[in-house]
């Protein structure tokens, strides 16, 4: 059909013009299409397994920095896809920032969680409480979600 709209000929070894056939592959056009309709069927809201950033460690003080870096590496190390945020900035400020982002984890540390080494789990969307609890049980928990569901066992 679009050889003909574009009026598209060649002109072949008998020296006459000839319609060319065209083949059309989608390859990356559908890819493109099936990422936009995950996009649309979650409004940008991943499952754990499935977004880009699955959390985020940022902290309440910067004297929880280095806290933040380490349990940031424990997590990266986990295989979480992971981000830090370590910017002078209100807590609530980075709270609503990675949640317009829609992060699904925010993972938040202080002085009191540097010191009982346990992180603040902060759900987006939910409505609950925060989770308190153990760096190991946090990893031990975010690395069994992050597993895509056709691996799970």
């Amino acid at each position: 059909m679009l050889p003909e709209r574009l009026d598209a000929t060649y002109i072949a070894e008998d020296g006459a013009k000839h319609r060319p056939i065209m083949l059309h592959r989608a390859i990356f056009g559908s890819y493109e299409r099936f990422i936009g309709i995950l996009i649309e069927h979650y409004a940008g809201k991943f499952p754990l397994w499935l977004a880009p950033v699955q959390a985020v460690v940022t902290t309440i003080v910067s004297d929880a920095d280095d806290y933040a870096k380490q349990v940031a590496s424990r997590l990266e190390a986990a295989g979480i896809r992971i981000e830090t945020d370590l910017r002078n900035e209100k807590i609530n400020y980075k709270v609503r920032e990675h949640s317009l982002k829609k992060v699904p984890l925010l993972l938040v540390v202080g002085k009191r969680e540097a010191e009982e080494g346990t992180v603040a789990i902060r759900r987006l969307g939910s409505e609950e409480r925060q989770l308190v609890m153990s760096v190991d049980e946090a990893i031990a928990m975010i690395a069994e979600e992050a597993i895509p569901p056709d691996l799970k066992r």
